[in-house]
């Protein structure tokens, strides 16, 4: 079976409090800490074990988990067994990078980082510095920024400062309508722009989740996607595995990346061939490089409606930021 995980334990805690981020942060006491790395270790115990499966992760936490030393060790860990296809994280790399150097070599093209870049929250040259660090330990990453004014000035200069083959991409604000005038700045620095700006009409579509993709809890619950409550069972006793088949989206809509990629209507899989998920396109995009050469043209954007953002903040918590730094 080749099967991507979308694991999310409990880990809520961050150490960046963005205005613009959807979920709500609590502080994590000691006991929650010790609960999510108890999680996170039966759950890389249990993917170590899949050996006659092809197994890819990405970790979407709550919270910021790199400055985790569990989230580090699970990646380096995971990379190394060769039933692991991909095990990639999204993070606001604040953290140090040294621990990378630990999965260099053979193992290194197997981690992935999905990096987001939050003016206000950090300085932009600690941010660039910590992106070069990657390029030079030669780590798969993307970089992305919030699609909000204040952030444009920001993103043209992270776009300029960035090894033109590192991809920029932009998510649309939460509840943010754009005018075609600002849609077409945010398009300039992202061409798959697009995608994000308005939710895809999902309802009745095939999609890959609860099929090849499934979504996954602190306790093993398993669902399709991070954003239908159904279960399907449970990862450590085995159920969801007799749930596992093709299924119609039953949401009316769908707004976020790590969902809409997995529409079969639309040609995603294509475009991050390989890259999935951690964000990367498997080719230059639609817009001239910085050095003057051409990108292949993207496909168009269909099947999009506007309609509020399906809201993963139902399960929004109490705030704050992390305890535990690298």
């Amino acid at each position: 079976m080749d099967l991507t995980i979308l694991y999310r334990g409990p880990l809520a805690s961050c150490d960046y409090d963005c205005p613009y981020c959807p979920f709500a942060k609590r502080r994590d006491s000691p006991e929650q800490l010790r609960a999510d790395r108890a999680a996170l270790e039966r759950f890389s115990a249990w993917a170590s074990a899949q050996t006659g499966d092809r197994i890819s992760v990405l970790f979407t936490p709550w919270g910021e988990g790199l400055v985790r030393s569990w989230y580090r060790r699970a990646l380096v860990e995971l990379a190394q067994l060769p039933h692991i296809g991909r095990v990639a994280i999204q993070t606001n790399l604040s953290g140090r990078t040294r621990w990378l150097a630990e999965a260099c070599g053979a193992d290194r093209d197997k981690i992935a980082l999905w990096c987001t870049y939050h003016p206000g929250q950090t300085p932009y040259d600690r941010f660039l510095a910590r992106c070069r660090e990657l390029s030079a330990l030669g780590v798969r990453y993307s970089v992305g920024v919030v699609g909000l004014d204040e952030h444009l000035d920001e993103a043209r200069r992270l776009r300029a400062d960035l090894p033109d083959e590192i991809y920029l991409w932009v998510n649309a604000a939460e509840g943010h309508s754009y005018t075609d005038e600002e849609a077409d700045g945010w398009t300039a620095l992202d061409p798959l722009f697009p995608y994000s700006r308005h939710p895809h009409r999902s309802a009745g579509m095939p999609c890959r989740t609860g099929e090849s993709v499934i979504s996954v809890d602190g306790d093993g619950t398993v669902r399709r996607c991070h954003f239908v409550p159904a279960e399907l069972g449970n990862l450590y006793d085995g159920s969801y595995r007799r749930a596992l088949g093709p299924r119609a989206c039953p949401l009316a809509v769908c707004d976020c990346h790590i969902g809409y990629v997995h529409l079969e209507t639309l040609p995603l899989y294509d475009v991050f061939a390989g890259g999935v998920l951690e964000r990367i396109p498997a080719r230059h995009l639609g817009i001239p490089a910085p050095s003057g050469r051409r990108f292949l043209p993207l496909p168009p954007v269909a099947g999009q409606a506007r309609s509020p953002r399906e809201a993963e903040r139902e399960q929004a918590r109490p705030a704050d930021e992390a305890e535990e730094r690298p």
